[in-house]
């Protein structure tokens, strides 16, 4: 979409059927909506080829080589970097791949110009951020917590936004997507900033209410903040991490992070 070209399919994410209601590539889509071909890693291949696509995209994807064999033999098929793990391609290097399948790599430079200005906008704008530490914590269920690795796009996200990651949780997550946790690892959380990406405002409720959470010094002094997935879908467009998708997350959680920094 970002590269003008509307694809005739695509995966489902989030149930987010119509496909095009996320705020930053609904006007692209205008009227036409592409095939739900499947969802997220598992894909309909007799769709996909009904559709005789001409290139077939996976780029923030865990696409396994039997998958992408048999997708080849409908089109070109272009998965995930084979310099990243499955879900780690930083967005510079996913807009460039899909440049390049597309014979538009001067576009790719160009739209990967835009973001980054953006991004520098906001470290300029905010020198301190780049002087806090940052959790970022997703609320899995009542009473376990998931600690989301640095190479997950959310959490390149926050670091390209100037912050500084949280140490322990990083030795906790290793080698992992993300690490699970409970409140007997609270403490952890108490670092500079603290952000929440919730599915909806009952499971953030379920955290605040908690006597232990409350006795966080990040909660005290009101250095939490809470994102939702869906509504409004800020969680999706960090999720997504793309040219489209950044600039709208940034609209909707920079002047968060910084109401609660007092400027």
């Amino acid at each position: 979409l970002a590269f003008g070209i509307k694809p005739v399919g695509a995966v489902d994410w989030f149930g987010e059927r119509p496909y095009g209601k996320w705020p930053w590539t609904n006007q692209r889509w205008g009227q036409d909506r592409p095939e739900v071909v499947g969802q997220r890693d598992e894909y309909n291949l007799e769709q996909i080829a009904k559709l005789k696509p001409d290139l077939i995209l996976a780029q923030y994807s865990g696409m396994r080589e039997d998958q992408y064999s048999k997708l080849s033999a409908i089109a070109p098929t272009v998965a995930q970097s084979p310099r990243f793990d499955g879900y780690k391609a930083p967005w510079q290097e996913m807009t460039r791949m899909v440049g390049r399948s597309l014979g538009q790599e001067k576009r790719a430079e160009e739209l990967i110009g835009g973001v980054e200005q953006r991004f520098a906008e906001v470290r300029r704008n905010h020198p301190e951020f780049s002087e806090q530490k940052l959790a970022l914590v997703d609320s899995y269920k009542p009473g376990v917590f998931g600690a989301f690795s640095p190479k997950d796009s959310k959490s390149m996200f926050m670091r390209e936004l100037g912050f500084q990651p949280a140490e322990g949780l990083n030795r906790m997550v290793g080698d992992k997507d993300v690490a699970e946790f409970g409140f007997e690892q609270l403490h952890l959380l108490d670092v500079d900033r603290l952000v929440w990406m919730t599915s909806d405002e009952a499971s953030a409720e379920a955290v605040r209410s908690s006597n232990l959470y409350q006795r966080l010094d990040v909660v005290k002094q009101n250095r939490d903040v809470f994102l939702s997935y869906q509504d409004p879908p800020v969680g999706a467009a960090i999720s997504f991490n793309t040219v489209l998708s950044i600039p709208y997350a940034i609209d909707q959680v920079v002047p968060q992070l910084a109401e609660k920094t007092g400027n």
